[in-house]
């Protein structure tokens, strides 16, 4: 983890010498933006990994010495059938092109939406799921 929030850190400092040599080139706001928007979040992402690597275990991928076999097992758990993501998925569409056509689409795009957050929290509260 130590690796990853380092190139994250290095990113970003490309990211911000691109953000202002594009913003001195080009003197178009929405893209100088966006880049030291980019910049900030490979900041928070670094800092963030960098931060939690001093609280875990080295992993294979901190040493020099590890093969690919040294992280192999479980990953963790993923939900093995979920529609919760397609109705998110569907919602948020909906809303994007609230943003672009009109905003009275909203109206049927959050409904759609917090029904997929509310069915997604709760996926293993109930059914064939439930936990005991």
């Amino acid at each position: 983890m130590k690796i990853q929030g380092k190139m994250f850190l290095w990113l970003s400092l490309f990211v911000l010498i691109m953000a202002v040599v594009y913003g001195v080139w080009s003197k178009e706001p929405a893209g100088t933006t966006a880049l030291f928007l980019a910049f900030g979040l490979c900041v928070m992402v670094g800092y963030y990994l960098a931060f939690t690597a001093r609280r875990v275990d080295a992993m294979a991928q901190d040493n020099d010495e590890a093969d690919v076999a040294d992280e192999a097992g479980e990953v963790g758990f993923f939900s093995p059938h979920s529609w919760q993501p397609l109705a998110l998925g569907i919602g948020g569409a909906l809303a994007f092109m609230g943003v672009a056509v009109g905003w009275w689409i909203m109206y049927f795009s959050a409904p759609i939406i917090l029904v997929g957050i509310w069915g997604w929290v709760f996926e293993y509260y109930r059914g064939e799921n439930q936990t005991q």
